[in-house]
């Protein structure tokens, strides 16, 4: 069962949140429903959302396909399925420290993505 549903270009996607920031976590539950235009950078969608946090002691820049963080640098949501610009190797990488806030169950929609820019993004609580 999800905690929550995104929504990229109307395919929706379950997710399920992680404990492993969380204040984050509140603080992005707490605004829901929250959508926005978003940018791509090669495998990661992101968008500004009406919340600022800090980076919390767990924040780190390499994260797993499907993971989905909040980077308090943009004070966005990030949606990470594959490798970026800082990326090394084939797993995601974000510009700078992300705190991770949950999964998406089943990312491979966002593997379909066209290779334009913008994306449509809502998050609703399920």
């Amino acid at each position: 069962m999800s905690d929550f549903v995104v929504a990229v270009d109307g395919t929706e996607m379950d997710a399920t949140w992680l404990d492993e920031s969380p204040e984050t976590r509140r603080a992005i539950a707490d605004a829901l429903p929250i959508d926005g235009q978003a940018t791509r950078w090669g495998d990661e969608l992101y968008f500004r959302i009406p919340v600022d946090v800090d980076a919390e002691p767990t924040a780190r820049a390499e994260v797993e396909p499907g993971t989905i963080a909040y980077w308090p640098s943009g004070n966005a949501l990030c949606l990470f399925w594959g490798p970026t610009p800082a990326s090394t190797g084939t797993e995601p990488r974000a510009a700078s420290p992300v705190n991770v806030v949950a999964r998406i169950e089943d990312h491979s929609p966002l593997s379909a993505l066209s290779g334009g820019a913008g994306a449509t993004v809502s998050v609703t609580t399920d």
